[in-house]
């Protein structure tokens, strides 16, 4: 088949690798606009952008999916298919029709659980033990659409957002390509999404990523790693704000007050609801990631200090 991938970060990238190396053939890929990054605000293209000019495809960037531009160039293509993957745009409803069968989207839950924009965040922070991949037609209601197929991935108790995400990209590649094989073969069926089980991942705030250090440690624990990568924990010491990587949640219950530190030549221990936390790596504000005994080592805390 004929197919225009749209996608815009790198998550997106294992996917679009699949798919041209495939029975099936991309013409040209749909992505956001460049944006600006970096220390020097340059304008810089997408990953995906980048990935698709190094294999040779057509790459729109419009600056929305209704662009008249847009629209005609995409009729003009004529795809069989238009496979989704975290490309970031609405795609109104005249947009949708046109390729033959749709617009098909891989999503990082096992729907209806968390549509939205960060559904392995919210997975990993609400404490859930499994989540995984969905593949679904897309139709203008958020996530809604019918699932043509669905995988189903453990959550590993060293996971992070970033590295749970990564997994699932790579898994979700495989559906994603199996799904628009039966797809061509017409063979396959979507089925309507239940209605039990629905709950809604918006993007997380910094506010979000915020600790709350009388949450259960479980809690404490689970939320750092749903932030990590981005949008980064945080917590405050003295006035000042200090990212928190991922901690180790220790046995037994706790001795330390929450937020309270209790800091050893080697090793940064913080109070919780329940049992204390082993601190990881830290980032003071403007300064690089260090290991947290680096850093008790240089703003020296007393006894009975807190974060938070």
């Amino acid at each position: 088949m004929r197919l225009v991938f749209a996608g815009t970060p790198e998550v997106a990238l294992p996917a679009l690798d699949a798919l041209v190396d495939s029975d099936h053939e991309v013409v040209a890929v749909v992505t956001r606009p460049d944006a600006r990054a970096g220390r020097g605000r340059a304008l810089r293209p997408s990953p995906v952008a980048e990935r698709a000019l190094e294999l040779g495809l057509e790459v729109l960037r419009p600056p929305r999916p209704s662009d008249p531009d847009f629209v005609a160039r995409l009729r003009e293509i004529a795809p069989d298919c238009a496979p989704v993957v975290a490309y970031g745009g609405l795609i109104p409803a005249d947009v949708l029709a046109i390729p033959r069968l749709g617009w098909v989207n891989l999503h990082f839950s096992v729907l209806p659980a968390w549509r939205g924009a960060a559904p392995v965040q919210h997975a990993l922070i609400a404490g859930d033990e499994v989540t995984g991949a969905s593949v679904f037609s897309l139709v203008p209601e958020l996530d809604a659409g019918p699932v043509f197929g669905l995988l189903t991935e453990r959550i590993r108790p060293d996971d992070t957002a970033g590295t749970l995400l990564a997994r699932l990209a790579d898994v979700g590649s495989g559906l994603l390509v199996d799904v628009i094989d039966h797809l061509a073969l017409g063979d396959i069926e979507a089925r309507t999404q239940p209605e039990d089980g629905l709950s809604f991942a918006p993007k997380l705030t910094t506010e979000d990523a915020h600790i709350d250090w009388t949450a259960p440690a479980f809690g404490v624990d689970r939320r750092i790693r749903g932030c990590t990568p981005a949008p980064g924990a945080w917590t405050t010491y003295e006035g000042e704000r200090l990212k928190v990587g991922p901690v180790t949640v220790l046995d037994g219950a706790g001795g330390l007050a929450p937020g309270e530190l209790g800091v050893s030549k080697n090793e940064v221990r913080v109070g919780t609801g329940t049992a204390d936390v082993l601190l990881g790596d830290v980032q003071p504000h403007g300064k690089k990631p260090m290991a947290a005994a680096d850093w008790a080592r240089g703003v020296r805390p007393e006894s009975g200090k807190r974060l938070g």
